[in-house]
Protein backbone atom coordinates (compact mmCIF):
# COMPACT_ATOMS: atom_id res chain seq x y z
CA UNK A 1 0.00 0.00 0.00
CA UNK A 2 2.23 3.34 1.44
CA UNK A 3 5.84 1.49 1.81
CA UNK A 4 7.07 5.21 3.11
CA UNK A 5 5.31 7.89 5.05
CA UNK A 6 6.08 11.49 5.52
CA UNK A 7 4.96 13.29 8.47
CA UNK A 8 5.48 16.92 9.22
CA UNK A 9 5.56 18.32 12.32
CA UNK A 10 6.34 21.27 14.21
CA UNK A 11 6.00 20.58 17.94
CA UNK A 12 2.02 21.47 17.80
CA UNK A 13 -0.48 19.35 19.54
CA UNK A 14 -1.94 19.33 16.21
CA UNK A 15 1.27 18.14 14.80
CA UNK A 16 1.48 16.16 17.33
CA UNK A 17 -1.36 13.97 16.63
CA UNK A 18 -0.22 13.61 12.74
CA UNK A 19 2.71 12.17 14.13
CA UNK A 20 0.80 9.56 16.26
CA UNK A 21 -1.92 8.54 13.74
CA UNK A 22 0.71 8.65 11.28
CA UNK A 23 3.17 6.22 13.37
CA UNK A 24 -0.23 3.83 14.01
CA UNK A 25 -0.57 3.72 10.19
CA UNK A 26 3.21 3.10 9.85
CA UNK A 27 2.77 0.05 12.02
CA UNK A 28 -0.30 -1.39 10.58
CA UNK A 29 0.92 -1.06 7.27
CA UNK A 30 4.35 -1.99 7.64
CA UNK A 31 6.03 1.55 6.39
CA UNK A 32 8.93 3.22 6.92
CA UNK A 33 8.43 6.87 8.13
CA UNK A 34 10.08 10.25 7.21
CA UNK A 35 9.48 13.26 10.24
CA UNK A 36 9.97 16.81 8.60
CA UNK A 37 10.15 19.57 9.95
CA UNK A 38 11.35 22.98 9.09
CA UNK A 39 13.02 26.17 10.16
CA UNK A 40 13.67 29.75 9.28
CA UNK A 41 16.72 30.66 8.87
CA UNK A 42 18.51 32.84 12.02
CA UNK A 43 21.16 35.18 11.38
CA UNK A 44 24.66 34.89 12.94
CA UNK A 45 24.57 37.60 15.69
CA UNK A 46 21.69 36.12 17.00
CA UNK A 47 23.51 32.44 17.21
CA UNK A 48 26.71 34.79 18.67
CA UNK A 49 24.71 36.23 21.02
CA UNK A 50 22.87 33.05 22.31
CA UNK A 51 26.21 31.03 22.46
CA UNK A 52 27.77 33.43 24.93
CA UNK A 53 24.97 32.78 27.53
CA UNK A 54 25.44 28.77 27.53
CA UNK A 55 29.14 27.12 28.58
CA UNK A 56 32.04 26.56 26.01
CA UNK A 57 31.50 22.30 25.86
CA UNK A 58 27.52 23.18 25.01
CA UNK A 59 27.93 25.92 22.74
CA UNK A 60 27.21 23.36 19.68
CA UNK A 61 23.76 23.00 20.73
CA UNK A 62 23.04 26.29 19.38
CA UNK A 63 21.80 26.74 16.24
CA UNK A 64 19.80 27.40 13.69
CA UNK A 65 17.90 24.21 14.03
CA UNK A 66 18.19 23.33 17.74
CA UNK A 67 14.42 23.78 18.19
CA UNK A 68 13.67 21.53 15.11
CA UNK A 69 15.90 18.98 15.69
CA UNK A 70 14.19 18.73 19.67
CA UNK A 71 10.63 18.63 18.14
CA UNK A 72 12.23 15.50 15.47
CA UNK A 73 13.70 13.37 18.28
CA UNK A 74 10.65 13.55 20.56
CA UNK A 75 8.85 12.12 17.10
CA UNK A 76 11.27 9.95 16.10
CA UNK A 77 11.03 8.06 20.18
CA UNK A 78 7.74 7.40 19.81
CA UNK A 79 7.96 6.15 16.44
CA UNK A 80 11.05 4.21 17.64
CA UNK A 81 9.24 2.86 20.64
CA UNK A 82 6.54 1.42 18.49
CA UNK A 83 9.13 -0.84 16.08
CA UNK A 84 8.78 1.56 12.63
CA UNK A 85 11.42 2.36 11.43
CA UNK A 86 12.25 6.23 11.03
CA UNK A 87 14.35 8.97 9.26
CA UNK A 88 14.51 12.72 10.34
CA UNK A 89 14.71 15.17 8.30
CA UNK A 90 14.99 19.42 9.36
CA UNK A 91 15.22 21.47 6.54
CA UNK A 92 15.29 25.67 5.90
CA UNK A 93 12.53 27.29 4.25
CA UNK A 94 8.70 26.97 4.04
CA UNK A 95 7.36 24.00 5.94
CA UNK A 96 5.45 22.79 3.29
CA UNK A 97 8.32 22.81 0.72
CA UNK A 98 10.02 20.83 3.19
CA UNK A 99 7.86 17.93 3.17
CA UNK A 100 7.01 17.60 -0.59
CA UNK A 101 10.63 17.94 -1.12
CA UNK A 102 11.44 14.84 1.11
CA UNK A 103 8.03 13.35 -0.28
CA UNK A 104 9.63 13.42 -4.06
CA UNK A 105 13.26 12.41 -2.98
CA UNK A 106 12.36 9.65 -0.98
CA UNK A 107 9.40 8.46 -3.19
CA UNK A 108 6.92 8.34 -0.20
CA UNK A 109 3.58 6.85 -1.39
CA UNK A 110 1.76 9.29 1.68
CA UNK A 111 1.96 12.43 3.61
CA UNK A 112 0.03 13.06 6.64
CA UNK A 113 -0.16 16.61 8.15
CA UNK A 114 -2.08 18.30 10.91
CA UNK A 115 -4.86 21.10 10.29
CA UNK A 116 -3.57 23.61 12.30
CA UNK A 117 -0.10 24.63 13.80
CA UNK A 118 1.59 26.62 16.41
CA UNK A 119 0.20 30.18 17.31
CA UNK A 120 3.07 32.71 17.81
CA UNK A 121 6.36 33.20 17.44
CA UNK A 122 7.12 29.29 16.80
CA UNK A 123 3.98 29.46 14.26
CA UNK A 124 4.36 27.41 10.99
CA UNK A 125 1.54 28.54 9.07
CA UNK A 126 0.41 24.86 9.29
CA UNK A 127 -3.50 26.42 8.12
CA UNK A 128 -1.84 27.01 4.80
CA UNK A 129 0.35 23.91 4.84
CA UNK A 130 -1.98 20.97 3.93
CA UNK A 131 -3.90 22.93 1.54
CA UNK A 132 -0.20 23.75 -0.35
CA UNK A 133 0.73 20.23 0.40
CA UNK A 134 -2.73 18.30 -1.12
CA UNK A 135 -2.27 20.82 -3.95
CA UNK A 136 1.10 19.70 -4.74
CA UNK A 137 1.94 16.68 -3.24
CA UNK A 138 3.59 13.59 -5.46
CA UNK A 139 1.37 11.16 -4.09
CA UNK A 140 -1.76 10.98 -1.62
CA UNK A 141 -2.27 13.30 1.79
CA UNK A 142 -3.66 12.50 4.66
CA UNK A 143 -5.44 15.64 6.93
CA UNK A 144 -5.60 15.02 10.44
CA UNK A 145 -8.69 16.75 11.95
CA UNK A 146 -8.14 17.77 15.60
CA UNK A 147 -10.10 20.92 15.51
Amino acid sequence: MFSSIVVGTDGSETAGEAVREAIELAKRIDSTLALVSAYEPVSDTRLREERRDVPKDLEWMVNPREDVDHTLSEAERLAKAAGVPVAKHAREGDPADAILDVAEEIGAGLIVVGNKGMTGAKRFLLGSVPNKVSHHAPCSVLIIRTT
